[in-house]
């Protein structure tokens, strides 16, 4: 029996792109990621997570979506909210894994209606939608672990071109900055973000 755990990083990022991750591992073998002291990617310093994402590719099959700025950009003037984005992302994960159980970090405030959803799509699938999945499942920590890592590398490639662009997410100052000062935004900017919208307000006034 297999199980998937579904993870992502990037969800309120302003800059960069959404990933997804699905770690899919035999049930007999989730001992050893037990054994690794895997646990949600927060609670880990960004070096660790480095190494434990190492380790979680080794023994496991993964499988990443990462849906670009510009993409969820169309999306989202589409019509298309940010939670059927991920939607989209978590099914295309699903239907790679071939699992025989589902554990989902649920986005949706009724955990019990997102997992009604899923097994609509794949009867079946054993579905487990939780509210921080990650604390109570292994498997889900390791996804969001490798999930993070692959999201930070992305930004670091955006770092190195455009320098101080801070984390990417509204609440840092530097992302901020970088946002008031860029006269053109770049194709890694959620353009349809309330925070750029804002800004664009501010620099019309």
């Amino acid at each position: 029996m297999k199980v998937v755990g579904i993870d992502e990083a990037g969800r309120g990022s302003v800059l960069g792109p959404l990933v997804l991750c699905g770690v899919v591992i035999a049930e007999d073998r989730i001992k050893f990621l037990e054994r690794l002291k895997v646990k949600d990617s927060k609670k880990i310093s960004p070096k660790k997570r480095v190494v434990l994402s190492r380790k979680i590719r080794k023994i496991t099959d993964f499988h990443l979506v990462k849906i670009a700025a510009h993409d969820i950009d169309v999306l989202r003037n589409n019509e298309v909210n940010l939670n059927q984005i991920e939607k989209l992302g978590m099914r295309k994960i699903i239907e790679k894994a071939g699992a025989d159980t589902c554990i989902v970090d649920c986005f949706d405030i009724k955990p019990e209606r997102f997992k009604n959803e899923l097994e609509g799509y794949y009867p079946h699938l054993n579905v487990i939608t939780e509210h921080n999945a990650e604390d109570k499942y292994v498997v889900v920590a390791a996804a969001s672990i490798v999930a993070k890592v692959e999201r930070d590398q992305e930004i670091a490639k955006i770092r190195k071109e455009f320098k101080d662009i801070g984390s990417g997410y509204p609440s840092d100052p530097k992302t901020i900055e970088f946002l008031k000062n860029s006269r053109e935004l770049p194709d890694f900017v959620r353009k349809t973000w309330a925070t750029v919208s804002r800004l664009e307000d501010e620099y019309q006034e």
